[in-house]
């Protein structure tokens, strides 16, 4: 047994590696930027666990994953590895204490969100730090051409300048040949380094079934296929419809989309991971970083936009190597609609510029002013006044993002705020009949002061881990109080807010390049016709359509998808 075995069997208590982990291992331990292409399901958080207990200093991890960080750090923390990780809703003084414990040795895989290099302390902290390595999750989000592109995973580059020495890990599940490239350019590779993985799933089955009445074939494939589902719609809207209908048929569901509070989205997700509920009718916003084996079945109920994100949820099923399907619904209406999208993803430039005009007038800009000036942004309100469609505003905002005219947060927290409505002597006198209620209370008084004259930022997070609580139970005792005139109480929310990065320009005057416009637009109507393809080619096994995409090619049927099925 060598070494690397040795650490796996201590930590892990493995035997030995799977697939292509011992090599990519090898690489990184050797001190080479290293590209790992893994399907989901593949192993990869044991390509840098294992070598960052090997290797002197800080493992540090860059996921957009909140959820993987916490079960990843959770899980280590219980195999005795000292990993910590930093995401939004932590303290202050918690995230200082974080970066401190990693500066002086307390921590040895720290994890952090791409957001969280931007941050000036942040990086002044990363450079007292002995950095073994930096893993780059989901790498295929630092690229412009691929599927799910995030720009604050460009800071990544900058970051290595801190480190020049420490190599970097870039671990991905979905890439064509072009993004397995940009990746490496984007990431700054001192050569081409990339080591591949069969995308096969020999034990998912792909199905395309053609209907007329989508809800009745669902019901149907959820009551043919036992166990635990995920069912992908396109609309926050549906995710409720189809929930509650599921749910008074007697399937027991909830709902997930972005627009949830935090506290929503983990008590949702919480019942689904514990078999409490058993199909998850969610947008794309649910299931990256969710490790949860025995799926059965995950169904579309709509096409997403490319065969990218169409094999990274698809893949969420049958992890566990077990029988599992993957049932695309398709009504004949969805080729129009997929290529609808591209119509209303790239609106025209004329409309581009009217809706850029549109803004400075919403919010009373002259031209030559508004650098850096930040708004929160109503598309209703917007789309109302100047009788535009939200769905062409949102991309429009997109495109003058990428052409440098404006800033578009879609995802801005703002904190939550909270003030005590009755006096001090009157509060002392409550009776809550909860001991955990009197101890919040008790901890608000003393962490936040000024609670009885105006409203204070407060953090739920924080104080459920001071009382040992979790977040969720935190949430409802403080609705409570609001609830019973005691103090008021606002949660925090996610609003779209507008920043400008430049002086306003006339309407007319506004430039938007190929890189921004037509470049774009053609990778992401080839993305969608792959997708149309994949829906309407029912003489190539799905397997084989699939791996060819993705630039492996067999001969080899799948014999388990509905292509083969049919041909038997």
């Amino acid at each position: 047994m060598d070494k690397f075995q040795e650490t796996l069997k201590r930590y892990w208590g493995y035997d030995d590696f799977r697939g292509i982990q011992r090599e990519i291992i090898e690489s990184i331990t050797a001190g080479n930027d290293t590209l790992g292409l893994m399907p989901t399901g593949g192993g990869k958080s044991i390509t840098f666990q294992v070598p960052a207990m090997m290797m002197d200093g800080v493992c540090l991890v860059v996921t957009p994953l909140i959820a993987l960080m916490k079960d990843q750090v959770a899980n280590l923390r219980r195999r005795g590895i000292l990993a910590k990780a930093i995401y939004s809703g932590m303290s202050h003084e918690k995230v200082l204490q974080t970066m401190e414990d990693a500066i002086y040795g307390g921590v040895k895989i720290l994890y952090v969100s791409p957001e969280r290099l931007t941050s000036e302390l942040f990086r002044v902290k990363l450079s007292h730090m002995d950095i073994s390595f930096i893993t780059v999750d989901e790498a295929h989000c630092i690229c412009q051409w691929g599927y799910d592109f995030r720009p604050p995973y460009l800071q990544i580059a900058e970051i290595r300048k801190i480190h020049p020495d420490a190599p970097v890990l870039a671990l991905t599940a979905t890439a064509t040949k072009e993004v397995v490239k940009d990746i490496q350019d984007k990431l700054g590779f001192k050569r081409e380094n990339v080591f591949r993985m069969s995308f096969e799933r020999k034990n998912l089955s792909y199905v395309v079934r053609t209907v007329q009445d989508k809800f009745g074939q669902l019901e149907h494939i959820l009551r043919s296929v036992s166990g635990t589902a995920i069912v992908y719609t396109r609309t926050r809207k549906r995710t409720r419809e189809l929930a509650e209908a599921l749910t008074a048929d007697g399937i027991s569901s909830v709902f997930y989309h972005a627009g949830l509070s935090d506290v929503e989205k983990n008590m949702r997700q919480r019942a689904w991971q514990n078999d409490e509920v058993r199909v998850m009718v969610a947008t794309n916003a649910f299931g990256m970083g969710i490790d949860k084996p025995d799926v059965r079945v995950v169904v579309h109920y709509d096409s997403p936009d490319s065969v990218e994100a169409y094999f990274q949820e698809a893949g969420r099923a049958g992890r566990d190597g077990k029988k599992a399907y993957a049932v695309m619904l398709y009504n004949g209406n969805e080729k129009a609609k997929l290529l609808k999208r591209v119509a209303e993803t790239f609106p025209e430039k004329d409309f581009v510029r009217k809706v850029y005009e549109r803004l400075a007038y919403f919010y009373q800009i002259a031209v030559g002013f508004g650098d850096g000036w930040v708004y929160e942004f109503n598309i209703d309100k917007f789309c109302t006044r100047y009788k535009f469609f939200p769905t062409l505003v949102e991309s429009s905002l997109m495109i003058l993002q990428r052409a440098g005219y404006i800033s578009y947060e879609l995802d801005y927290h703002n904190k939550s705020r909270f003030m005590f409505t009755v006096e001090r002597e009157q509060l002392y006198r409550l009776d809550t009949d909860s001991e955990k209620c009197n101890d919040l209370i008790m901890l608000m008084l003393r962490t936040y002061p000024g609670l009885f004259s105006e409203f204070q930022y407060i953090d739920e997070p924080w104080l459920a881990n001071k009382l040992g609580l979790q977040e969720h139970q935190v949430y409802f005792m403080l609705k409570y109080l609001s609830r019973t005139d005691v103090a008021q109480y606002i949660p925090k929310k996610s609003t779209p807010y507008i920043i400008y990065t430049r002086d306003r320009v006339d309407g007319v005057d506004v430039k938007i390049d190929a890189q921004a416009y037509d470049d774009r637009k053609r990778d992401y109507q080839r993305r969608i016709e792959a997708m149309v393809n994949y829906l309407t080619n029912d003489e190539v096994c799905r397997s084989r359509q699939l791996l060819s995409y993705f630039g492996e090619k067999t001969d080899k049927k799948c014999g388990i998808c509905d292509v083969c099925l049919d041909s038997k």
